[in-house]
């Protein structure tokens, strides 16, 4: 098998691991094959943003992407941390504007783009493809309003507690669950919060027993101790 061959044999095999893809033959896959072009982003790099309308279906096939918005002021919030496999610029294809909305390689990434006219006709083509990317679609559109519930009813500490709980899916030799590669910044981005609000709660929960903090590497010390925390509603003298 030459390079070529076995290029497209990773792209058919990556295809079909993909939910909205699943039970496709092998023929389907390769038409849906034919419609990608595959673009290698370069850390740092913009894959999208509010003065470039994407109108493009994007298919993360290696490495991470991150989506965010920015408000009026220049402040970071970030809407997810993606993963191989996984789909954004869903929101254009359906007739959606981005807004604010960025996309950002955070590594060397290589991703497979479907302009708007190959989404339309696979979904016409296919009621499987159209009826999973509504489920992706209400999925997001879950976790978003459970980012909204956490904002408005628990304070930092509390969403702080688990959104490390959320991230730390590696384990040390010990097998202590560890969050790795996210300074206090990026934490703070995450939640919607300051740096140095992070900085402080982190110390507190350091001081608890909690954790371990290293750099770029938080060790969790206690995880039924933040579970409980991750559950309270407006902690008492906590930030927001």
């Amino acid at each position: 098998m030459n390079r070529v061959q076995l290029a497209r044999r990773k792209t058919a095999d990556y295809l079909s691991s993909m939910t909205i893809f699943q039970d496709l033959s092998s023929r389907e896959i390769a038409d849906l094959e034919r419609m990608l072009g595959a673009v290698v982003y370069r850390r740092g790099q913009a894959i999208y943003d509010p003065d470039v309308p994407a109108e493009r279906l994007f298919l993360l096939k290696e490495r991470e992407v991150e989506i965010f918005r920015m408000n009026a002021d220049g402040k970071k919030l970030v809407l997810a941390r993606l993963g191989p496999g996984s789909i954004f610029g869903e929101m254009t294809i359906i007739g959606q504007r981005l807004h604010r909305s960025f996309a950002t390689a955070l590594t060397d990434c290589l991703v497979c783009v479907m302009t708007r006219s190959d989404v339309e006709r696979a979904l016409l083509s296919d009621p499987r493809i159209a009826r999973r990317l509504v489920e992706y679609l209400g999925t997001r559109l879950a976790e978003i309003e459970d980012q909204v519930e956490e904002r408005a009813f628990k304070n930092v500490p509390a969403r702080l507690a688990g959104l490390l709980l959320r991230l730390a899916n590696r384990r040390d030799w010990r097998g202590r669950r560890v969050v790795e590669r996210l300074t206090h910044q990026q934490l703070a981005e995450l939640l919607g919060t300051y740096r140095e609000t992070v900085t402080a709660t982190l110390d507190q929960f350091r001081d608890r027993g909690l954790l371990e903090i290293g750099r770029k590497r938080i060790v969790l010390l206690d995880a039924a101790g933040l579970a409980h925390l991750a559950s309270q509603a407006n902690l008492p003298g906590a930030e927001t």
